[in-house]
């Protein structure tokens, strides 16, 4: 009965406690759906405030955006406002030069008839004038002219007479220099001088097979002596032998004395090669410094300088016509010496105008033009006396003489070149030679007499004055000197010289 009461008890306090849970739940969901409400409620009025915020800004950018155009119209208008008044102005400004323009022109068209007006006045005037000296003078114009030119003529022949006179008293004066001038040129027209050159060196083999062994696998050691000193290496048919060629000397003994090294040696490849020819390059140096003071030495010419030196010792590996260059430097010093102490001259000056005057052959297949104007060139550079530089400069007469000692070197140059056996030029081909530069020469029109001289270095013509005027006689001398280089072969340069003169020969009888 116990249990029976506390089952309902218990039973009515579950159902008690189950209708208590219900009505809290329903409190409490109406109490959530009234915060949702008011949280909605919350979130619309922010928006609608948002809205109207972004409503505000979109107007306030819409009235800027307005307001900054307007202004940019306004300026824009401005602008274009002022372009138009100043091109107004530009206007108004090219009007009022025009108008200036056609008012100069208007006053030069006055000016210029002005002009006219005055010149036809002053010609008018001068006609009257003249004729007026004509009647006070009871002479013409052309007869007044003859009796100005006779008072000229006479004025002139008393002022020719002072000179003649005054230059015979300085002639006088100076009568010991032009005596050894005189001397001096009576020897320098027997002279003659003529010069050639050799560009080939000619290396023996001890038989054919090394020409192999030169040349190489692919021609890799011909290339790579070639390469090494700047010559070429001609290989051909010829037996036993292989020729150098190159216009530097030099350069062809260095190569010469490399390849003979070479051969003897027997290791011929492109390292062997390079070795040796540095090598050879340094004995063919030291002998050029030693041969060039042995030859300043031998002559008595001290201190030159060492660039000098080495020229000079270069010019033993060079040859004109068979003849060694050094030997005639060295004999040329020795005869300017002895002429120069014969006739009074600088003997020192002559002596090494003499030693140096070919200098220039030592380095013309280097620098264009004739070895006299490069040796004076380099002797100028070297600060040598001016009399030593005038001494190369014209010993080929190619410019004119300073001092009595350059035509001293140019004789004592053609005594050493000319002599029996120095040279190995042929009396038939000089002789031919002259007689072409002669032939040349008279085959122009015009010509009346052609002489060859200084050796063949010159050809002198006379021309018929009457059938040739000054512009004539140069344009002749181009076209002789066009002719000569296409029609022979010569060595150096030939000067052609075209002389026309009138005399005018009257007797008294």
């Amino acid at each position: 009965m116990g249990d029976a009461i506390l089952a309902v008890v218990v039973l009515g306090t579950a159902a008690a406690g189950l209708v208590l849970g219900f009505f809290l739940r329903g409190i409490w969901g109406s109490q959530a759906v009234k915060a949702a409400a008011d949280k909605a409620a919350r979130i619309v009025a922010e928006a609608r405030t948002q809205q109207k915020e972004l409503i505000l800004q979109a107007k306030d950018e819409q009235v800027r955006l307005q307001r900054e155009s307007e202004e940019d119209a306004r300026a824009r208008r401005a602008e274009l406002t002022n372009m138009e008044r100043r091109l107004v102005q530009r206007d108004e400004q090219l009007d009022q030069r025009s108008d200036t323009l056609e008012q100069r022109d208007r006053k030069l068209i006055q000016r210029e008839r002005e002009h006219d007006q005055k010149t036809e006045e002053l010609s008018q005037a001068r006609q009257e004038h003249i004729a007026a000296l004509e009647r006070v003078s009871q002479m013409t114009a052309e007869q007044a002219k003859d009796v100005l030119l006779e008072s000229v003529r006479e004025e002139a022949e008393h002022d020719a007479v002072k000179i003649a006179r005054a230059i015979e008293r300085k002639a006088r004066e100076e009568a010991e220099d032009k005596a050894r001038d005189v001397v001096i040129t009576a020897i320098q027209r027997v002279m003659a001088d003529h010069t050639a050159e050799m560009t080939v060196s000619v290396v023996p083999l001890p038989s054919d097979e090394m020409k192999g062994r030169i040349i190489g696998r692919e021609g890799r050691n011909i290339r790579a002596l070639e390469q090494a000193t700047g010559i070429d290496l001609i290989i051909d048919d010829t037996p036993e032998s292989v020729l150098i060629s190159g216009f530097d000397p030099v350069r062809r003994e260095v190569a010469r004395l490399a390849l003979t090294k070479l051969i003897q040696d027997g290791r011929i490849h492109p390292g062997r090669i390079e070795e040796v020819v540095a090598k050879a390059r340094a004995e063919v140096d030291l002998v050029i410094r030693q041969t060039g003071e042995a030859a300043a030495y031998d002559t008595g010419v001290p201190g030159l300088p060492p660039e000098l030196i080495k020229l000079l010792g270069r010019l033993k590996f060079r040859t004109s016509y068979g003849q060694n260059v050094l030997k005639h430097v060295i004999e040329t010093a020795r005869l300017a010496a002895i002429i120069a102490a014969e006739t009074g001259a600088d003997i020192q000056v002559a002596k090494i105008g003499g030693l140096l005057h070919d200098i220039g052959k030592a380095v013309d297949h280097e620098i264009e033009g004739p070895h006299a104007a490069i040796g004076a060139g380099i002797a100028q550079r070297h600060n040598l006396p001016m009399k030593v530089v005038n001494c190369i400069a014209a010993h080929h007469q190619e410019v004119e003489y300073a001092c009595v000692e350059a035509p001293i070197v140019q004789i004592a140059d053609a005594i050493s070149a000319s002599r029996p056996g120095a040279r190995g030029e042929s009396m038939d081909a000089y002789v031919k030679r002259l007689e072409d530069l002669q032939g040349i020469a008279n085959s122009f029109e015009g010509v009346e007499k052609s002489f060859a001289v200084q050796a063949g270095r010159e050809v002198r013509i006379l021309v018929r004055p009457e059938q040739m005027d000054d512009l004539a006689s140069m344009r002749l001398a181009r076209d002789i000197v066009r002719k000569i280089e296409e029609s022979l072969t010569y060595p150096g340069q030939i000067k052609v010289t075209v002389i026309r003169e009138t005399r005018a020969v009257e007797y008294a009888k």
